[in-house]
């Protein structure tokens, strides 16, 4: 069996961090219920070079602080960026970052659920310098 489906976000850029976790688990109960899939697993791969996909918890000290301070530790915002000299632009970090954090994620589906610890979310990361619509796609496939 084999789903493919979308996940539309509106993302407030530099460094915004939206849980997707709520949305991901309405795609994949509705596939399983109409397939009757016990075990699976959801590739999720968000379109674009300026964000990207992890697990986190999804609690304020690291989403309105810890891994933004991060980001910056590993790719300043002001740092300078052969990206923004070859297109005049302002998010050479943020391709960086996206490379480094990465587009896609694998999640197990046993017994028809998401196989998440306690504590872990499903998370999109937009780390370009403006507003954004995202896109996630989402596979289930068993």
């Amino acid at each position: 069996m084999f789903f493919t489906g979308q996940i539309e976000i509106s993302t407030k850029g530099n460094c915004d961090i939206v849980d997707i976790t709520s949305e991901v688990d309405g795609i994949v109960s509705k596939v399983v219920e109409t397939n009757e899939v016990m075990d699976a697993a959801v590739l999720l791969f968000v379109v674009g070079s300026t964000a990207a996909l992890s697990t986190i918890e999804y609690e304020p000290g690291l989403v309105n602080y810890d891994i933004k301070a991060a980001c910056e530790k590993f790719a300043p915002q002001d740092g300078r960026y052969e990206h923004e000299l070859t297109w005049h632009d302002d998010n050479g970090h943020a391709h960086v970052r996206a490379t480094l954090m990465g587009p896609s994620l694998n999640v197990p589906i046993v017994n028809s659920k998401l196989m998440l610890g306690t504590w872990q979310q499903i998370v999109l990361v937009d780390f370009d310098t403006r507003p954004r619509k995202r896109t996630v796609i989402v596979q289930v496939v068993s």
